[in-house]
């Protein structure tokens, strides 16, 4: 199986060079483009291959989750490697539960929900060593999209996509808008890639709300309160009841701004991140949330972490959120009906964050970790504690004096205990295959 798809997978054109046409007088012109056709798994398949192995070397790490002494760390479309991190200096790996088409997760005593790409897949966790599947929802997942409207069902599901050589199309408009920057073009049998370019096909936090929920980092597309699991299904998010947690009842679908993203909850507040902006919604009623206010700003990724009275979002320049911005906003959030743009920081390129106390952590892409003081909102870029270009960070979790950074090239754990002297505790190289 080559690559594995799901609801998220986006396709990343490297460079645009060379597909902007001239104009002819009938505005016609033939091009020749690398062709994709899509890869059927059956559902038989797919379960199948779930179930608890031996230990693998991180790939293409995602999601990062902590929960109790373990980690869990998310293989984009494969399944999750599991960690004891009672010593972040020197963590253990226990296992990999294979999972196809796994992307997000979220934790709840000893149960563990996952996606397996249209399915939610329930697992026991309570031995760790033992992990067993005890449900699984199938057809939960309303909007997987195969980004190929023209797929099959009878065949099974869209697992991966398979370059099958060149398809000559013939464009009736000069203007470049049928091919977009994030993705090509669609035809009868596929999809269509400019030549010229890598036609890489690929993928494209929050505070503890309970005793018995786990951390997850701020690019979490899941997440448990109140014993109710809310997650991001295309451009929906499904309210789940799980008081019992491995009979799940599906109670609500709340329709979300453009593009959701990233799911932050905070008292009895849930903050939706999206592209288009950011969405607040009172969860009193856990089963119904109440829409209190959008704010929306220009198209952008945009993860989301809260702390007292401001929201902390960052805008980054992503391979599918192209507006070149790359800043922090803070969101003034006294008024939870009328949020209001406070101020920006012009930043790098952006991806997650992590709030603890007065501590800012934002993972800046290739200029590497940086550590804030936030206590004054005036003044956060002036106050750098701590910087770490080496590392090309994605995301973190900041809990109890140690940061949990995924970037490019490894998993890193640091003690910032002591923000004078913070401390790398330990590192779990990347190998790619």
């Amino acid at each position: 199986m080559k690559g594995i798809l799901r609801a998220t997978l986006v396709i990343v054109v490297v460079s645009m060079a060379g597909v902007f046409y001239g104009c002819s007088n009938k505005c016609q012109i033939k091009t020749t483009y690398y062709s994709y056709q899509p890869v059927y798994s059956t559902t038989a398949e797919i379960k199948a291959a779930v179930g608890l192995k031996s230990a693998q070397p991180l790939s293409t790490p995602g999601k990062i989750y902590l929960k109790d002494k373990n980690l869990f760390v998310n293989e984009v479309g494969k399944g999750i490697h599991l960690f004891d991190n009672s010593s972040p200096a020197s963590p253990k790996p226990l296992g990999f539960l294979n999972v196809p088409g796994n992307y997000d997760l979220a934790i709840s005593d000893n149960i563990l929900y996952a996606d397996s790409y249209v399915d939610l897949v329930l697992f026991d966790i309570s031995n760790v060593s033992s992990i067993k599947e005890v449900n699984r929802l199938e057809g939960f997942f309303k909007n997987y999209n195969t980004l190929g409207f023209y797929a099959d069902p009878v065949k099974g599901i869209v697992t991966s996509w398979e370059k099958t050589g060149t398809v000559t199309l013939t464009e009736n408009d000069c203007s470049p808008s049928q091919l977009q920057n994030w993705g090509g073009i669609y035809y009868g049998l596929g999809i269509a890639v400019p030549m010229n370019d890598a036609a890489n096909l690929t993928v494209i936090a929050a505070d503890p709300t309970s005793p018995s929920t786990g951390i997850s980092g701020s690019l979490s597309r899941f997440t448990i309160t109140n014993n109710f699991l809310y997650a991001i299904d295309g451009s929906i998010m499904a309210v789940v009841d799980i008081n019992n947690p491995i009979q799940p009842q599906r109670k609500t679908d709340q329709s979300l701004l453009t593009w959701p993203e990233t799911l932050f909850p905070s008292g009895q507040n849930l903050f939706v991140g999206s592209r288009a902006g950011m969405s607040i919604y009172d969860l009193t009623t856990p089963a119904q949330p109440v829409l209190l206010s959008q704010y929306e700003h220009i198209y952008s990724c945009d993860p989301v972490v809260v702390h007292g009275s401001y929201a902390y979002v960052t805008l980054y320049n992503g391979d599918v959120c192209h507006m070149n911005t790359n800043e922090l906003q803070l969101i003034d959030i006294t008024d939870l009906k009328s949020p209001s743009l406070y101020t920006t920081y012009q930043m790098t390129n952006p991806h997650g964050l992590g709030i603890d106390q007065n501590l800012l952590f934002i993972c800046d892409g290739s200029d590497g970790l940086k550590i804030f003081d936030a206590s004054n909102p005036d003044s956060i870029s002036s106050k750098q504690l701590a910087h770490y270009p080496a590392i090309n960070a994605l995301d973190i979790i900041p809990y109890n004096n140690v940061a949990i950074v995924i970037g490019t090239d490894g998993l890193y754990q640091y003690d910032y205990s002591q923000l004078k002297n913070v401390k790398l505790l330990s590192k779990i190289e990347i190998v790619k295959p």
